[in-house]
C-alpha cells in the first residue's frame, strides 16, 4: 500500500530531480572604481565588472587570459558602458575542453545579466588560443577580435621549445603527443577561413621585436590567409617592441576599432 509518507517522499525525490541548479553565488567588490562581481561557473572562478551606466545594447568584452594585465582598452571601453568578463581556463590553450567551458560562461552571463549576444574577445598572447578558437567553434555568436601579441600558431609557441612544461602542458590539454602533434590542423591559423566567412573583424597589435610569440609565424600568416578569405584585419605594428609591453599607452587606436565594428 501506498502511503502518505511514501508519497511525500517520491515528490520530493522527482522536485530535487526537476528543480534548476542553483545559481553560482555572487561577490560583489570594487575594481579600478568599478563594481567587480566574482563568481563560479563550472567550478571556474568568473568575474564581470560593470560600468556605470550600460551602453545600448549591453555590449561587452571578453578579455581571455590575464585578466587586468595593461587594461589601458578595458577601462576606455568600461567608461563606455561595457562590460568586462572573464573566466578563468588557465593552462587549457584554448583546447576543446576549454572551449566547452566558455560555452558554459558565454551562456550564464548573457543569460543572467543580459548582455549583448555577440561578444568582442580579446585574446593576449596565449589567450589568442582561447578568443580565435571560441570564435571559430561559435562565429554567431562573436562580433570582432581585438588580438594583442597572439598565440596563434602552437608549432611557433610553446613548440618551439619541447623541453618546456607549457609544451608538455598544451599537448596534454589536447590529447596529442610528439607522434601525432604533425598532423595537428586545428591551429588559430587553419581557422582563418572560418572566420573571414563569418565576417568577424579582427584587430591585432603586435611588436615587431617580439622573439616570444615571432610575429612572422602568427600575426603575419594568419592576416595574409585573412586577407585572402576576404576578411577584415587590421594590423598596428609597434617598431621594436618586444612581447611585452601589451597593448597601446593610449588606447584610442583599439576602442575605435572596436566600437566602430562590433556589430551586435
Amino acid at each position: 500500500m501506498t502511503t502518505p509518507r511514501t508519497i511525500f517522499l517520491l515528490l520530493f525525490v522527482v522536485t530535487s530531480i526537476l528543480a534548476p541548479a542553483s545559481e553560482p553565488a555572487v561577490q560583489t567588490t570594487k575594481w579600478k572604481g568599478y563594481d567587480r562581481l566574482d563568481f563560479s561557473v563550472a567550478d571556474r572562478p568568473c568575474l564581470l565588472v560593470r560600468p556605470a551606466t550600460p551602453a545600448a545594447g549591453r555590449p561587452w568584452i571578453w578579455r581571455t587570459e590575464f585578466f587586468g594585465h595593461e587594461p589601458q582598452a578595458d577601462l576606455a571601453l568600461l567608461a563606455l558602458g561595457w562590460h568586462v568578463a572573464y573566466m578563468d581556463a588557465k593552462n587549457m590553450y584554448g583546447s576543446p575542453a576549454a572551449i566547452a567551458l566558455f560555452d558554459r560562461f558565454y551562456t550564464h552571463v548573457v543569460a543572467k545579466f543580459g548582455l549583448a549576444q555577440r561578444v568582442v574577445l580579446e585574446g593576449f598572447s596565449r589567450g589568442g588560443l582561447y578568443a580565435v578558437n571560441f570564435a571559430a567553434a561559435h562565429p554567431q555568436r562573436v562580433a570582432a577580435l581585438y588580438l594583442d601579441a597572439p598565440v596563434l600558431n602552437l608549432r611557433s609557441w610553446p613548440g618551439r621549445n619541447r623541453a618546456s612544461k607549457e609544451w608538455a602542458q598544451c599537448l596534454a590539454a589536447y590529447g596529442l603527443t610528439e607522434g601525432t602533434f604533425p598532423a595537428f590542423n586545428q591551429h588559430p591559423l587553419d581557422h582563418a577561413a572560418t572566420l573571414a566567412r563569418a565576417g568577424i573583424p579582427i584587430l591585432s597589435v603586435c611588436g615587431d621585436a617580439d622573439d616570444v610569440v615571432p610575429l612572422p609565424e602568427n600575426t603575419a600568416l594568419f592576416a595574409a590567409a585573412y586577407r585572402e578569405a576576404g576578411g577584415t584585419i587590421k594590423v598596428i605594428i609597434k617598431p621594436g617592441i618586444g612581447h611585452h609591453p601589451h597593448s597601446l599607452k593610449d588606447p584610442a587606436p583599439i576602442v575605435a576599432f572596436v566600437t566602430a565594428h562590433a556589430k551586435f
